[in-house]
């Protein structure tokens, strides 16, 4: 019986390609493990109206992680008209189904390691280091929304919120709404999360990267429990920065900051921006992580136009491969794949079309397997 049992997630477009260029590495460290496959992605959407089929939910809870490779997404109108037509005009709505196995799995934390490797182009300057710590499971992303708004849920926010009152002459129909919650033990949980990961590899700041001066109730909850938990990490210093702020800082000064901390929209945007300071989306690694289960992906989309044609630089998958190894406790497989992946990355010989090269993923993913 094998050491690990993995959940093998393609999904679609590019993703089937870059997790080939995964298995390449994943085969050369002799990884002990078992690869499962399960459906996910567009095509099940269109077949079976669930991207994300109860079997493979099933599938992994029978697994120790996910690998993940690409998923396609489209706004709801685009969604239903892709579907088959038995199925269309049935109610079904489309929702994520990466969004689906965060909330499913309570994978409460997204890590994102944004590094700039010597060698690369691309780099925006060659001594960045950041680490983004986004809550997962809830904020705008936990899916409460209106459209349109039901009468109940007006009358209520009404007669709780002053505010509401500018709204009167609009009708139900022509206004949409989501939802920004917050709870305390999210909050708690990602800043104490970015607290221990700075505090067990030497980081000497943790920023929390919120909004309050404007969203002053859920970006205020985050900050004040951050405050709170600080306290406990007194070799670790608390800097506080509003989101839009941020975005600017990192562009002048990345070299200065080390561990981000905020929520699930903020943390999206933010991971985004520090991926295009180190290379871009192809360098863009990223892990689902929770108590007893994750869900391992590279953070670039589908690109469907170049599904099958192994344009894509697989640098973010390789990279996501040794999160997994990480995370699963082969520290020694890791560190080896991270160090064959930089020396490659500094040789500058084998590139994908997004460095200045002409190799091809699976080029890039052998290359590597030889450094191994």
């Amino acid at each position: 019986m094998a050491k690990h049992k993995i959940a093998w997630l393609p999904g679609d477009g590019v993703g089937a390609d870059v997790m080939e260029a995964a298995k390449i590495v994943l085969d050369k460290v002799e990884l002990d493990a078992e690869y499962i496959h399960g459906d996910i992605g567009w095509e099940f959407w269109r077949q079976e109206a669930d991207p994300l089929p109860e079997r493979t939910i099933k599938l992994l809870k029978e697994t120790d992680c996910a690998l993940f490779g690409a998923i396609t997404s489209k706004p709801k109108e685009e969604a239903e008209d892709e579907l088959v037509p038995e199925l269309q005009g049935k109610g079904h709505i489309y929702s994520s189904p990466i969004v689906r196995l965060r909330q499913e799995f309570n994978l409460r934390t997204n890590l994102r390691p944004c590094k700039a490797y010597p060698g690369n182009p691309l780099n925006y300057r060659d001594d960045i280091d950041i680490v983004v710590f986004r809550e997962n499971t809830e904020d705008l992303y936990a899916g409460i929304e209106f459209h349109p708004v039901p009468d109940k849920v007006r009358e209520v926010l009404k007669s709780e919120h002053p505010k509401m009152k500018r709204f009167d002459n609009t009708s139900n129909d022509d206004m949409a709404m989501s939802l920004r919650i917050l709870t305390r033990k999210g909050c708690q949980n990602i800043i104490r999360d970015a607290f221990e990961y700075a505090k067990k590899f030497d980081y000497k700041s943790v920023t929390v990267v919120e909004k309050p001066n404007v969203i002053r109730e859920t970006s205020g909850l985050m900050v004040r429990e951050a405050r709170k938990i600080a306290k406990e990490y007194p070799g670790i210093e608390l800097w506080e920065t509003n989101i839009d702020a941020m975005c600017m800082w990192l562009v002048k000064n990345p070299q200065d900051y080390s561990v981000l901390a905020t929520s699930n929209m903020f943390g999206d945007i933010v991971s985004d921006l520090c991926a295009q300071l180190v290379g871009g989306l192809g360098f863009a690694c990223a892990g689902n992580i929770g108590d007893d289960y994750a869900v391992f992906e590279p953070t670039h989309g589908s690109a469907p136009k170049y599904a099958g044609k192994y344009r894509v630089n697989p640098i973010a998958m390789l990279l996501t491969t040794k999160m997994m190894l990480d995370w699963l406790g082969e520290i020694d497989k890791a560190e080896s794949l991270e160090g064959a992946v930089a020396e490659v990355i500094k040789e500058g010989k084998v590139r994908t079309y997004d460095m200045g090269g002409t190799s091809s993923t699976l080029d890039v993913a052998n290359t590597v397997a030889e450094k191994l």
